[in-house]
C-alpha cells in the first residue's frame, strides 16, 4: 500500500508534467517539420519499446515507448546517407523534395527552433491560464513586518517600507524579492526603498542561514527578515493574462539565468540543479497544493526545457542551430568530421551533466550516504 501510495503520489504527477511538456517541444519540431514539407516518419513520447500507437494517413507513426523521459521526432532523411550521391540516389524525386537534409538552412533552422518556441508557448498560455481562470496573485514588496536583529533591521529598513530595487535590479513583487535575497547569502547589496512618498539607498547584508527541506536536506540561503500582507489576489481578463504570461515567461527566463550565473561564480551551489528524481519529487510535492500549482510548475519546467534546448551544445537543438548558423554564413555547412566531433562532446557534456544531476537527487534522497555506510 506504501508502494502504490509513493507511485501514486510523486510518479504520476511527474509523468503528467514531463508528458504535456516533452509532446509540445516535439509537437513543434513536428508542425514546423510538416510546415516546410519535410515528411515525419515517428513522433515518439518516451524512449524504448513502444507500448502503443498508430499509423496517420501521412505515414507518420504516433507512439508511446516505455520510458517517459523524453521523446523524438524523427524526419525523413535524418538517418539516411546525405543528398549527394552516397545512397539518396535510390530516392525518388518526392522523397528528395520531403527529405529533411534537402531543405534550405533557414527551413532546417525553423523546424528545429520549433521544439524550444512551442516550450516558450505552452509555459505563456498555462501562466495565463491560471492568472485568468484561478487568479493572479500579485505580492507587494512592501516590508509590512521588520524582525528584530534581522539583516533589514540593521540595515534601517522600517515597517511600511517599499523595496524598489536592488542592485538596480527593479523588484515588482515580493516573491521576485525573496528570490533575490535567498540566492545571495552574506552578499553586500544596495537597496532602494521608498518611504514617505521619497526613494532613499541602504546597504544590506542578507544573513546567511541554513535551510532544510522535506527530505532533511540542508542549503544556505540568504534572508531579509521582512514579511509582507500586501496581496492583491485576482482573476484578470484573457488580453491581459496572456500578457501576464508573456511576463512571467520571460521573468522565468531571467531568474534561470541568473541561478545559472550564481552558480557558475560559486555563490549558489550547483547541488540544488535537479535531475529526474529530484523533478519527481518536486512534481509529487507540488500536487499536493492543487492542480493550479502543478500547472504552474509545469509551466516553469516548459520555460528550462525551452531555454536549455538552445544552448550551443551539440546534440541539444542549440548545437543544431549553432551549425546552421555557421552553415548560413560560410554557405556550405562544416565537414561531416567536424559536425561528428561536435556531437561526440555534445553527448560528452550532456551525459556528464545528466549523471551529475542524478547524483544530486540521490544525495537528496539519502541513497548516496546510505551506499558509502554499506562499504565503510
Amino acid at each position: 500500500m506504501e508502494l502504490f501510495e509513493a507511485v501514486w503520489a510523486y510518479a504520476v504527477p511527474f509523468i503528467v508534467v514531463i508528458t504535456v511538456i516533452v509532446f509540445f517541444h516535439e509537437l513543434g519540431h513536428y508542425l514546423f517539420a510538416r510546415f516546410n514539407g519535410v515528411r515525419v516518419e515517428v513522433f515518439s513520447i518516451g524512449f524504448g519499446r513502444e507500448l502503443f500507437g498508430w499509423t496517420d494517413s501521412h505515414g507518420t507513426r504516433w507512439k508511446v515507448a516505455l520510458l517517459p523521459l523524453g521523446g523524438y521526432v524523427k524526419m525523413f532523411g535524418q538517418s539516411d546517407v546525405g543528398p549527394d550521391g552516397d545512397g539518396s540516389e535510390a530516392w525518388t524525386e518526392q522523397q528528395k523534395a520531403e527529405a529533411f537534409p534537402n531543405k534550405t538552412v533557414m527551413q532546417r533552422f525553423w523546424v528545429v527552433l520549433g521544439g524550444p518556441l512551442a516550450n516558450f508557448i505552452l509555459a505563456i498560455v498555462l501562466f495565463a491560464g491560471v492568472f485568468a481562470f484561478v487568479g493572479k496573485s500579485e505580492t507587494l514588496p512592501e516590508a509590512s513586518v521588520v524582525l528584530e536583529d534581522s539583516a533589514a533591521e540593521r540595515a534601517g529598513i522600517q515597517a511600511g517600507d517599499m523595496i524598489v530595487a536592488i542592485d538596480g535590479q527593479t523588484i515588482e513583487r515580493f516573491d521576485d524579492l525573496q528570490y533575490l535575497i535567498s540566492t545571495r547569502p552574506g552578499v553586500p547589496l544596495r537597496v532602494e526603498i521608498l518611504r514617505d512618498g521619497e526613494t532613499q539607498m541602504l546597504d544590506v547584508v542578507p544573513d546567511a542561514v541554513i535551510e532544510v527541506d522535506d527530505l532533511g536536506n540542508e542549503r544556505e540561503v540568504g534572508r531579509l527578515g521582512i514579511s509582507t500582507t500586501s496581496v492583491i489576489y485576482e482573476r484578470v481578463p484573457i488580453g491581459e493574462a496572456l500578457w501576464g504570461g508573456v511576463e512571467e515567461t520571460l521573468r522565468w527566463v531571467t531568474r534561470i539565468f541568473d541561478f545559472l550565473g550564481q552558480v557558475i561564480t560559486g555563490n549558489q551551489s550547483s547541488q540544488d540543479l535537479a535531475g529526474p528524481l529530484g523533478i519527481a519529487q518536486m512534481s509529487g510535492t507540488v500536487a499536493e497544493y492543487g492542480v493550479a500549482n502543478l500547472v504552474m510548475f509545469m509551466a516553469i519546467l516548459s520555460v528550462n526545457l525551452g531555454l536549455i534546448n538552445l544552448f550551443p551544445i551539440p546534440m541539444l537543438d542549440g548545437g543544431h542551430l549553432l551549425f546552421y548558423i555557421i552553415e548560413a554564413v560560410r554557405g556550405r555547412p562544416l565537414s561531416e568530421r567536424a559536425q561528428e566531433y561536435g556531437f561526440m562532446v555534445g553527448i560528452g557534456l550532456v551525459g556528464a551533466l545528466f549523471l551529475f544531476v542524478t547524483f544530486n537527487d540521490l544525495t537528496r534522497f539519502g541513497l548516496v550516504d546510505y551506499l558509502a555506510r554499506l562499504v565503510s
